[in-house]
């Protein structure tokens, strides 16, 4: 009985070594297989820093380009703004230029009916003068 007892300690000795050691070829290759993806992720999330302090310098950049162009266009729309006030000042002297014009003619017409004349010549502009 005693060779029993000593041979089933072996076996069972063994039999714990053969799981250690298979714990531990396990173990190990979750270990290479984890090592493995972590510098696959390590990378990318270097990378992904890196980026995003390139976007964060890109984003300040478009800011400052933003506001100069906001500035810039202020600038060209008070320029718009004060040749259109011009042109419709031009439109508005235009305006009076015509109405005049137009009073001055009916005046003269006046004149030359009160006068009763009939010899009128026409004068330059279309205006109709009394000869002397």
């Amino acid at each position: 009985m005693a060779s029993t007892a000593t041979s089933s300690t072996a076996v069972g000795s063994d039999s714990s070594r053969a799981q250690a050691e298979a714990r531990a070829a396990v173990l190990a290759s979750l270990e290479s297989a984890g090592s493995n993806y972590d510098v696959k992720f390590q990378r990318r999330a270097t990378d992904l820093h890196t980026n995003a302090a390139a976007i964060d310098k890109q984003e300040a950049e478009l800011k400052k380009q933003a506001n100069a162009l906001a500035r810039e266009s202020a600038k060209w729309q008070k320029e718009v703004d004060k040749a259109t006030r011009g042109v419709n000042e031009i439109g508005h002297v235009q305006n009076w230029a015509e109405m005049m014009e137009r009073d001055l003619l009916v005046l003269e017409e006046t004149l030359r009916l009160a006068e009763g004349g009939d010899q009128l010549q026409n004068a330059s502009g279309g205006s109709s003068w009394r000869l002397p």
